[in-house]
């Protein structure tokens, strides 16, 4: 799969382009695994974004998942919210990530 244009961070240059296959071949390019744990708070994320316009800080989104904030740092070997924002399609989080 060609991937659309990303910028120099991997996000999409044209979010409106983004498609499941997209995010999972972002994540394939980048060497990132995506079970079925990750992809429920990258659509949840994309649900949130959605509703609120924003994508929102990791407390606020744990809170909104009712998950473990550790757990998902765990998870995400990072700071969660750049990989779920990047193979959402959503915007860069901005602030404390």
């Amino acid at each position: 799969m060609t991937l659309p244009e990303r910028d120099g961070d991997g996000y999409l240059v044209d979010r409106d382009l983004w498609t499941p296959e997209i995010g999972q071949a972002m994540a394939d390019a980048d060497g990132v695994e995506l079970d079925d744990e990750k992809w429920d708070h990258i659509l949840k994320a994309r649900e949130y974004f959605e509703d609120h316009a924003v994508v929102p800080p990791i407390r606020k989104f744990a809170k909104y998942l009712d998950a473990d904030q550790k757990g998902m740092f765990k998870t995400w070997m990072t700071g969660p919210m750049k990989p779920i924002t990047k193979y959402g399609g959503l915007p860069k989080p901005t602030g404390c990530v």
